[in-house]
């Protein structure tokens, strides 16, 4: 999978921001990005702590670029763009103290084409790296939400990877029926990037009508909505998940559907289910499992967990770039 990946980088190289330019692992992901020439990193901090840090644990970022917001030649335009984008929420000089920290600064940074991508969170927290890509990247038109999604990659007997697409794992906790559309539409747009042929699934504990309850009508419902919205995408639910991925189960439980038995794109009812969901699989199943990818964005911003490694790092950025 990442093969395809950084051959497409390869083929339009990208640059992206990291906020927090002083961390060994961001040094370390850096590193290898710099080596492998297909995504130039920016470090976010200040020039002498970053390349002190960089030396300190033996990594070579030559060929990084270093900006330090204290220092940045374009910080009087940055403070009068976010003004403009914050329209009377924020004073200018909130502004320019907010553009002191890597989230808010990367974000502009993004924001006024100097990176193409933003990957945050390895010391921030979730809601830190989503509050400014909410308030200066924004959504694309026509979607109301930010989502996510998890890539999950397992080898298969066949010696090709199987990789299937969750969401949303991590962002919105109680969906509603048109937020599980946005999220279905945005999830399969990603999937496809990862080489997945999306056969999306909303997911209950009912199969077609076999149960009952509030929470059956609402992905029954988003799913109608969804199907009504992409005519062209192979969506079925509401759908348990053995029928979804089983064709024994999906021939005894719902033999007319052309996703049962085959889904590989998988819409949880709430982040209680997708949270579950995804670790199930990745801590039973041998999947690793790369995310939350940041969707419904204007432009790539993921987030990292704060107990990630510098391989993680790596990965995501990989990932974060070929979204863009």
């Amino acid at each position: 999978m990442f093969n395809k990946l950084i051959q497409k980088l390869k083929e339009n190289p990208r640059t992206i921001v990291f906020t927090e330019g002083t961390d060994a692992r961001i040094l370390e992901a850096s590193s290898r990005l710099l080596a492998g020439t297909f995504l130039k990193p920016i470090l976010v901090g200040n020039v002498e702590a970053v390349r002190a840090a960089a030396e300190e644990a033996g990594y070579n970022i030559n060929g990084a670029e270093i900006i330090d917001p204290k220092n940045y030649d374009r910080m009087d335009e940055m403070v009068a763009q976010m003004v403009e984008l914050r329209k009377g929420k924020m004073t200018e000089d909130q502004c320019r103290e907010a553009l002191s920290h890597g989230n808010y600064f990367g974000t502009m940074l993004v924001k006024m084409g100097v990176a193409d991508c933003l990957l945050g969170g390895a010391t921030y927290s979730t809601a830190d790296t989503v509050r400014p890509a909410l308030q200066l990247i924004k959504t694309k038109p026509g979607n109301k939400i930010v989502s996510s999604c998890f890539i999950l990659v397992r080898p298969a007997a066949t010696g090709d990877n199987e990789v299937l697409a969750m969401g949303d794992c991590a962002i919105n906790i109680k969906p509603t029926e048109d937020d599980l559309v946005e999220i279905a539409l945005e999830t399969a747009d990603c999937a496809k990037i990862f080489g997945i042929d999306p056969k999306v699934a909303f997911l209950s504990y009912s199969t077609l009508g076999s149960g009952k309850g509030e929470d059956v009508d609402k992905m029954r419902n988003a799913c109608a909505k969804a199907k009504a919205a992409n005519p062209d995408l192979a969506i079925d639910g509401e759908l348990q998940f053995d029928a979804a991925v089983s064709p024994r189960v999906a021939q005894t439980k719902c033999p007319d559907s052309k996703v049962a038995g085959h889904a590989n794109t998988f819409i949880f009812p709430d982040i209680n289910a997708g949270n579950i969901g995804y670790k199930i699989a990745q801590r039973l199943g041998g999947f690793d499992a790369y995310g939350p990818i940041l969707l419904g964005l204007n432009a790539p911003i993921n987030d990292l967990s704060r107990g990630c490694n510098a391989l993680e790092v790596y990965s995501m950025a990989i990932i974060t770039a070929a979204l863009s």
